[in-house]
């Protein structure tokens, strides 16, 4: 009999003609621990199915000890339309999982983020994933210790928490590599500055695009300083090509200082990529409007958000054991970053566009 409407599992017991305790095992994924038979199994699923039956997950958390909920804090990920590829691909990973995504967002604020914590951990979520907008050397919350938890986009050297990281690095070297296989190896500046601060996704690309030009006995031709925003970096490389500098070839440190870099180029009169060949950062949809499309090194923020569910519930020695870890970096999971084909860099010795 329902109750209220509702469907029970004495209800789908019945109309499969099994018992309330084989329809528990088989609805509960246990069909191999009492070695219940496939045709069995199917026909209990069908009749569920069929009848829209729903467990009650406040009894399998008193059976299993567990919610099948994961808390995420954010600073301003969730209200980012960029950053929050990083909650859509947890949000995947934690449906497979059978779990729902809890989201607070401190916007920045300690006392909120620490009063976020707190409800998370007085609901009992299975684990806590903690998420910065931007990629982050960051103290990791004391409310958080002795919690399962995995750090997404930021990392502490002094807690061996799990984390998780673009390979930013690496990125810079396929940046590089894109240049040096098109024949530009001479007359490449960076444009953006590399922040001193906590930020760290700056001075690991810069660090891979030099280490890159070096094993090519080349070197960088300078850096165009400017923040990462595409009015201030019109600005400053308006300036410069003023003074007559002339690139071969420009790496952007994001896609928003490649819009601004663009217009300086256009109002000077120079094309992509006949004049200057361009690469950016990011693979964001800004790269795809521009025209000609930038060449350009993606976030991979939907895999990182997978991957910061699959840690937190399989552990730090299960999921992702793979991918390159980085000791500077508190052992964080580095993530490859793809490239976003474009049309942004000359082909080499050809002249059409690669």
């Amino acid at each position: 009999m329902t109750i209220g409407g509702k469907v029970t599992l004495r209800d789908v017991a019945e109309r499969a003609g099994v018992s309330r305790t084989t329809a528990s095992y088989i609805l509960n994924g246990l069909s191999g621990q009492a070695g219940i038979s496939p045709d069995t199994e199917k026909r209990v699923r069908d009749v569920a199915t069929a009848l829209g039956y729903r467990p009650n997950r406040n009894a399998r958390s008193l059976r299993t000890a567990t919610t099948t909920t994961i808390g995420v804090i954010t600073d301003y990920v969730a209200s980012g339309m960029f950053a929050s590829e990083m909650l859509a691909g947890a949000n995947m990973a934690a449906r497979r999982a059978d779990h729902l995504l809890v989201i607070g967002e401190s916007e920045g604020d300690a006392t909120a983020r620490d009063l976020l914590i707190d409800e998370m951990i007085d609901r009992q979520v299975d684990g806590i994933i903690y998420a910065t907008r931007t990629a982050l050397r960051t103290e990791f919350p004391a409310r958080l210790v002795g919690t399962r938890a995995v750090m997404l986009n930021c990392y502490d050297p002094d807690r061996p928490v799990p984390s998780i990281l673009p390979d930013d690095r690496t990125g810079g070297r396929g940046a590089a590599d894109i240049l040096l296989a098109a024949g530009v190896s001479t007359g490449v500046f960076t444009v953006g500055e590399t922040p001193d601060n906590d930020g760290v996704a700056g001075a690991r690309r810069m660090a891979g695009i030099q280490e890159r030009f070096a094993e090519e006995g080349q070197a960088l031709a300078g850096t165009i300083e400017c923040l990462w925003e595409p009015e201030p970096t019109y600005d400053a490389v308006l300036e410069w090509l003023s003074r007559g500098n002339r690139p071969k070839g420009l790496i952007c440190m994001n896609d928003r200082a490649a819009v601004g870099t663009y217009q300086a180029l256009r109002d000077q009169g120079l094309n992509v990529p006949g004049d200057v060949s361009v690469v950016s950062f990011d693979g964001s949809e800004v790269a795809s409007w521009l025209r000609p499309r930038a060449v350009s090194m993606v976030l991979p923020l939907r895999s990182m958000g997978a991957l910061a569910v699959e840690l937190l519930l399989g552990g730090p020695d299960g999921a992702g054991s793979g991918l390159a870890r980085d000791p500077d970096q508190g052992g964080a999971h580095l993530v490859p970053m793809p490239v976003l084909a474009g049309d942004s860099v000359r082909a080499a010795k050809t002249g059409r566009n690669a």
